[in-house]
């Protein structure tokens, strides 16, 4: 007997806009049907849940996390990741990619060579390398001593200590080795990311052309945008080969700003990430961001100590309260914020034939929403993570 469960009534949103009363069938962990027409006559096995006032919406990608729950990526844990990785899932995220902080390249190593075992596992969908590889002038949350050049052996010694598991690496392309480092990523198929940079805006075009495709947290930790100094964020904006990441937390960017970037990169171009560390769905305290400090006071996290004192550390941001803000605070219609927090990031990262829109045949992973926008069902994979009927 093959179980199905229909979802029914809700306004669902596809790839092709929001059908209103429409229906998501979900059998054997996947799509098996979605919209307007009625679902498949009732059989043994079938089980209908009414959504009537909600909103179904694909499961959240996050291509930049740092830790949440009070754990942290970068502790080098399996038991560790497996907190974050459930934390986020409880809010939305169905697939995410754990981002590391800046250290010594050995731990690097050995932090990747915990995560790619969970990224065989199928619990994360890889890792993204933020440093050591960045600017001591834009460092923000990295510790300044542990940064370094991007020599290509070193940028080559992390992707193999990643065993296949390495998505995404951000560094600054003006540093000595940034543009040959650019192109072997791109050579072995990894992301390449422009961020926490100084560059100038030529020197962004060429890290561009050499196959940088990522803005990493656009407007944060580069230089500004000026008359007559455009810098990286005109360069990145500019390219539609660049996917830019935007964090829609109401601390790191203003609402104007974020309506600029979408309305020059276009809804296609932008991914909403988290940037979250350990303390994203826990309450304000202090909590460790690999090797420093950070204190969170009022939901914002900055560094407690040391020459980056008082400087942002990431955020405390969970994905179902990114697209609540960007559909009630930004104005932005249903299926710009889909694009944004499951599509487009879902593209980016070579997954979306699985995952990041409703489709058949596609995993069964998806997010219910209340009117107001507020979380209250998660299913990934066809298992419910947080059951709607349970709130």
């Amino acid at each position: 007997m093959v179980e199905r469960t229909v979802l029914a009534g809700a306004r669902v949103v596809l790839p092709t806009g929001v059908v209103a009363g429409g229906h998501v069938t979900v059998e054997d962990g996947r799509i098996a049907g979605c919209g307007v027409q009625d679902p498949p006559g009732a059989r043994d096995g079938q089980r209908t849940l009414d959504l009537t006032g909600h909103w179904i919406v694909p499961g959240f990608v996050d291509v930049h996390v740092h830790g949440g729950g009070g754990a942290s990526f970068s502790a080098g844990s399996a038991e560790e990741a497996l907190t974050a990785i459930r934390t986020h899932r409880a809010h939305g995220t169905t697939t995410m990619v754990a981002s590391t902080v800046t250290g010594d390249l050995d731990d690097l190593a050995r932090q990747a060579a915990v995560l790619s075992e969970l990224t065989e596992q199928g619990d994360l969908a890889g890792i993204h390398f933020e440093g050591p590889f960045i600017s001591p002038h834009r460092c923000g949350a990295h510790q300044p001593e542990l940064l370094r050049d991007p020599d290509p052996a070193d940028v080559r010694k992390l992707v193999d200590a990643a065993r296949g598991a390495a998505r995404m690496m951000t560094l600054a392309p003006e540093l000595p080795g940034g543009l040959d480092s650019v192109r072997l990523l791109a050579d072995l198929g990894v992301i390449a990311a422009v961020g926490h940079t100084d560059s100038t805006y030529e020197a962004t075009l060429d890290a561009v052309e050499a196959g940088a495709t990522v803005a990493t947290h656009l407007f944060n930790a580069m230089p500004s945008l000026l008359h007559r100094a455009p810098g990286p964020i005109a360069a990145l904006l500019e390219d539609d080969r660049v996917t830019v990441e935007l964090i829609n937390d109401g601390t790191h960017l203003h609402p104007a700003v974020l309506e600029l970037a979408f309305a020059r990169a276009g809804a296609d171009r932008v991914a909403f990430i988290t940037d979250a560390m350990g303390a994203a769905g826990m309450n304000d305290g202090m909590y460790p961001l690999g090797p420093m400090s950070v204190e969170v006071k009022d939901g914002v996290a900055r560094i407690a100590d040391g020459p980056t004192a008082g400087s942002i550390a990431g955020s405390t941001l969970t994905l179902d309260t990114a697209f609540k803000r960007a559909v009630t605070v930004d104005r932005l219609p249903v299926e710009d914020a889909v694009r944004a927090l499951s599509a487009n990031p879902a593209r980016l990262l070579g997954v979306g034939d699985r995952v990041g829109s409703l489709e058949p045949g596609k995993d069964a992973d998806l997010v219910v929403l209340d009117a107001s926008y507020d979380l209250v069902g998660v299913m990934r994979k066809g298992e419910w993570v947080v059951s709607p009927e349970a709130r």
